[in-house]
């Protein structure tokens, strides 16, 4: 009895607040998770980065191919080629930023496929970002061509063409020139998206100037501008698979018909397999040219000791 009034009259440790404290959260975090977005949350990491890359690439072709959309439709009066290039080089910034800090904001199997041969992203991944990448072009055009279905309509006469006066199959995808060969195209690809890998690894490289952390989609973003400005007269610069053949699969479906494959000496394939060969090719050139070469864990530029040198250098840490 003695012993029961003593332990009566003592006062709450710290620990006994603490393990109080600790439920009272736990039992908080126990109800949001419960809630309608706790049932809603992913808990597969994998899942997660899927949906990212989805959302990332709709956003990317939801704004990019809408300001081809609004230069085409508007016969040059509401823009042209400047604010196209303009457009899709801050809608790749807008991406990276919507998706960046989940699954690294690639929105571009080209890219993808680098990190997985450089060791920067797993293999098992790669078919799950790039068939997000894919569907997700898929759905941005799908509602850039629900925002300007009217205008489709009144600009077109409800015929959808590839080719002629009225042609607006070059709002969604990439077409070539008309003096375009084959082989200049692909060159083409393989050239304008090599240099996108060189420099994308340069963006994120702490070993090297790198850009200012939360600036990097800013970086890519300006790239992707001077790439479309230099190298986008022979076919549009497309330097994505995903956003030139999920727009494709689309309007094939949605009344341009077959003629989106066959056009152009079947041109389709060579924004497909171009710049996946120059994203291989762009990686290894950075990395044999300058990467190889950095100090081992020191700072080139002042030969201190670099906090980041133990860090693993992949895109998947964008933001």
């Amino acid at each position: 009895m003695g012993i029961q009034r003593l332990q009566k009259k003592m006062p709450e440790t710290d620990n006994s607040k603490d393990s109080r404290r600790s439920s009272k959260y736990s039992t908080i975090a126990m109800q949001e998770d419960r809630s309608c977005l706790g049932k809603l949350k992913l808990r597969n990491n994998l899942a997660k980065e899927t949906l990212s890359e989805f959302f990332g690439t709709c956003l990317l072709i939801t704004l990019g191919c809408s300001c081809v959309a609004s230069s085409v439709l508007s016969d040059g009066k509401a823009g042209g080629h400047l604010t196209n290039n303009l457009g899709f080089a801050m809608a790749v910034t807008m991406a990276i930023y919507a998706s960046g800090g989940v699954s690294g904001g690639h929105i571009n199997p080209a890219v993808s496929f680098a990190m997985c041969l450089t060791g920067r992203l797993d293999w098992v991944k790669l078919p799950f970002y790039v068939s997000a990448q894919v569907l997700g072009a898929i759905t941005g055009s799908a509602l850039v061509f629900g925002v300007y279905y009217d205008a489709l309509i009144k600009y077109t006469g409800g015929v959808f063409t590839v080719d002629g006066p009225n042609a607006t199959a070059h709002i969604f995808a990439t077409y070539p020139a008309p003096y375009l060969s084959t082989l200049n195209g692909l060159a083409d690809q393989i050239l304008s998206t090599a240099l996108l890998l060189i420099v994308v690894f340069a963006i994120f490289d702490k070993k090297n100037l790198a850009a200012p952390k939360g600036l990097e989609p800013v970086a890519v973003g300006l790239l992707i501008l001077l790439l479309g400005l230099s190298l986008g007269m022979n076919c549009g610069g497309a330097m994505n698979p995903a956003r030139d053949l999920g727009p494709r699969i689309f309007t094939a479906a949605a009344g341009w018909g077959y003629e989106v494959f066959t056009a152009g000496n079947n041109f389709w394939w060579i924004p497909v397999v171009g710049p996946m060969a120059g994203g291989a090719l762009g990686a290894y050139i950075y990395i044999l040219c300058i990467e190889a070469h950095h100090h081992n864990g020191q700072n080139s530029m002042n030969n201190e000791v670099d906090p980041d040198h133990f860090e693993k250098h992949e895109l998947a840490n964008m933001a």
